[in-house]
């Protein structure tokens, strides 16, 4: 049995007053227990940081970056353990796990590069003997919270770039699946980071809302649900601190005649039904322009039903469990809802059995077709293995119901036309975007985030937006008269250049 508590201060902690049970999703086995943290025990390692930060910004950005070389260095040799820490508590396939670690890390390779990323401007001779430059400066204390469905990946696209710009790190992992962010803590540590510079609370919401409300937090991630990313924004935001607060999303995939089908059904296999749907890049809509929809449809349907579903730690299986008993009926209450409201059920992944594993959190996937704009399968965030086929006449119409939803997170376009693509491209009001790509997730140096009600905030996450989060920008401006000069007399309007 687990007994997970905190990491402050590069020690492990004694356990909090109240705990919460952490859960194996494929077998509903109990694994452990978590801390939660009080206001506290978080105020205490927000304490830590704010100690940790006065010689950590001091740090030359090359010896930070070194750190991070080191770390990556670490969690490559340890790939297979930080995987299975993943599946055991989040049920992701073991391949998708390392996959997950992949993505996080090239973040962490993106941010050894901070000694360029961090360099401001320079202009000589502004005006007579001045000279002017900018610099990225760090901000402080930082937190991060992150989401169940990637317990590394998402802390990586925070944390590695918050400290390499010289900042102090508090991170709130899921409470349904910290054990992979404690490893991560513990590397930080080997890797040679000093204690007090990366800290993990665990907790709900009276964590959350100490990190919020804190004065010496000076900047707030978050990915999760649109009704949770509002929240932390409105809070964070009126308390004086930067956000950035990634929310929901349902992401289309706007299927042309033209397609290559077969291409196109394979990619919307792993689109939508990778990691029991639990991705918020997820494709959960399919937009069937003219009658690409029955075509869609009979290639679907086989490899629907071929579908290995069982134990994320089986190597040959293709989906895994989700992440709890109350997800699985949340989930399985939008696939009634969408039999109710009239849509057809084609693959209906209900109670299903998994052999030696009767008491998994396991949902089959579910295909509905003749789904309208007006089911709330079609509105809301579902987050699970349930994919929706929409009939529309043409472009014209599937355009317009993409941006008329109220998330634009990603979207992907499939077709052979360039001209087409480009229009799409041009025009739809989604922050990513794929042509014949169906998660649409931008390399480390770039920066990843949605628009609409899919992201608060003016700055997305890693990339070029994630150093702008992480630093503030000073401009100096510096004459060095020559003594030999007279002093120049007092001037009581706007300074110009001259």
């Amino acid at each position: 049995m687990l007994s997970i508590n905190h990491f402050i201060n590069g020690q492990h902690t004694t356990a909090s007053q109240r705990q919460q049970d952490i859960y194996e999703p494929a077998t509903g086995e109990l694994r452990g227990q978590v801390s939660l943290a009080s206001q506290g025990e978080v105020a205490q390692a927000i304490a830590t940081a704010k100690a940790a930060y006065q010689t950590w910004s001091q740090v030359t950005p090359l010896n930070r970056a070194r750190v991070l070389f080191k770390f990556k260095a670490l969690v490559e040799q340890n790939i297979e353990e930080m995987a299975e820490l993943i599946t055991r508590e989040h049920g992701k396939v073991i391949d998708d796990a390392k996959g997950e670690l992949i993505r996080g890390l090239e973040v962490v390779e993106f941010a050894c590069g901070i000694p360029h990323l961090l360099k401001g401007e320079h202009t000589q001779q502004v005006g007579g003997g001045v000279d002017s430059w900018s610099v990225n400066q760090s901000l402080g204390v930082v937190a991060g919270i992150a989401p169940f469905n990637f317990p590394v990946m998402v802390p990586m696209w925070m944390f590695p770039i918050a400290i390499a710009c010289g900042n102090t790190f508090i991170m709130k992992p899921s409470e349904k699946d910290p054990s992979s962010v404690m490893r991560i803590a513990e590397l930080l540590k080997e890797a040679g980071l000093p204690d007090g510079v990366f800290n993990v609370v665990n907790g709900d919401k009276e964590a959350v809302d100490t990190l919020l409300t804190h004065p010496d937090i000076q900047a707030v991630s978050f990915v999760g649900s649109t009704p949770i990313a509002e929240y932390i924004y409105t809070t964070a935001s009126a308390h004086g601190k930067r956000v950035q607060a990634l929310g929901g999303a349902k992401n289309h995939m706007l299927l042309m005649p033209d397609a290559d089908l077969d291409q196109a059904v394979n990619a919307l296999m792993g689109a939508a039904y990778g990691s029991a749907g639990e991705r918020c890049m997820a494709i959960s809509v399919v937009l069937a322009v003219g009658d690409v929809g029955d075509k869609l449809v009979d290639k679907l349907l086989p490899q629907i039903r071929d579908l290995r579903v069982g134990n994320g730690m089986t190597p040959e299986m293709d989906m895994g469990p989700l992440i709890s008993a109350q997800h699985l009926a949340k989930v399985s209450d939008y696939v009634e809802t969408g039999l109710q409201e009239g849509a057809s059920l084609l693959v209906d992944g209900r109670n299903i059995s998994i052999e030696d594993h009767q008491q998994g959190y396991f949902l089959g996937a579910c295909l509905f077709d003749h789904v309208t704009p007006t089911m709330r399968i079609y509105q809301e965030e579902i987050f699970g293995p349930v994919l929706a086929i929409v009939r529309v006449k043409d472009y014209a119409e599937a355009l317009a119901l993409i941006n008329q939803h109220e998330f634009g997170n990603g979207t992907a376009i499939f077709t052979q036309s360039g001209e087409a693509a480009r229009h799409f491209c041009h025009h739809v009001e989604v922050g990513m975007v794929g042509v014949n790509v169906p998660i649409p997730v931008p390399m480390a140096f770039h920066s990843f985030g949605g628009w609409k009600r899919s992201l608060f905030g003016p700055l997305h996450m890693h990339g070029p937006d994630g150093v702008r989060f992480y630093t503030k920008r000073k401009a100096i401006t510096a004459r060095w008269p020559q003594a030999k000069l007279t002093e120049a007399a007092s001037a009581f309007i706007m300074p110009t250049m001259k």
